[in-house]
């Protein structure tokens, strides 16, 4: 029992800390951990991988196209 209470009070303190975080930025937001907002990701041309792979299949599906003409 002693456990289970030492868990849930380790996990309150961590949800007050993330909350006083958002309170006090500007924006009252948590910051995007998506690769294509990353400033530097995107200097190097670095995507997400489903959009990445969407792109590469975009790019085959219209050289099979081209080729067929």
């Amino acid at each position: 029992m002693r456990g289970i209470l030492i868990a849930i009070g380790v996990l309150m303190a961590a949800m007050l800390l993330l909350c006083v975080g958002v309170i006090l930025r500007k924006d009252h937001s948590f910051r995007s951990q998506h690769i294509h907002q990353n400033k530097r990701m995107k200097q190097d041309g670095i995507h997400c991988s489903t959009a990445q792979d969407r792109e590469m299949r975009r790019a085959k599906e219209r050289s099979m196209k081209v080729k067929d003409m």
